[in-house]
């Protein structure tokens, strides 16, 4: 049970860092600093130290999920949907941190479509939000064998 109840603190870690991250933290700094151009730096650094966490606890709950079959927790028909949600969320943070964010500093720099790369964005951040949420909602509800 301990894995269990580990992987959940950490998927519950996962969604809420997102959530307080990117939906109250980001808005609120762009609402405090006044100006866009000093609040975007801030606000791409949160997104990227975002998006490592997310791929160092996603990789954390792919190696629990595996070793939770020796603690006796029935997640054996879920397992793959579980690693299924954990693959796609760190898939949207890679592409979130290696091609967006670079896109978005290009059209800033260029003149690019930057209303187009911040929506792009969005949607990834609240992808990773709603995988992270999936994953912490099946894990939360997953029980052990009895008997």
């Amino acid at each position: 049970m301990p894995l269990q109840r580990l992987s959940v603190v950490l998927a519950a870690l996962w969604w809420g860092g997102i959530a307080g991250l990117s939906f109250l933290a980001v808005p609120l700094l762009f609402a405090t600093m006044g100006s866009p151009a000093a609040a975007g730096p801030v606000a791409a650094r949160i997104f990227s130290l975002q998006c490592w966490a997310g791929l160092v606890i996603g990789l954390a709950l792919l190696l629990l999920l595996r070793r939770w079959r020796g603690e006796g927790v029935a997640i054996a028909p879920e397992a793959l949907t579980i690693m299924g949600f954990v693959l796609f969320a760190m898939l949207l943070a890679l592409m979130q941190e290696f091609a967006v964010a670079q896109n978005i500093i290009t059209a800033r720099a260029m003149g690019g479509n930057l209303r187009l790369w911040h929506g792009v964005g969005t949607v990834m951040v609240l992808g990773q939000w709603l995988c992270a949420g999936a994953v912490l909602w099946r894990l939360a509800g997953a029980r052990p064998v009895q008997g």
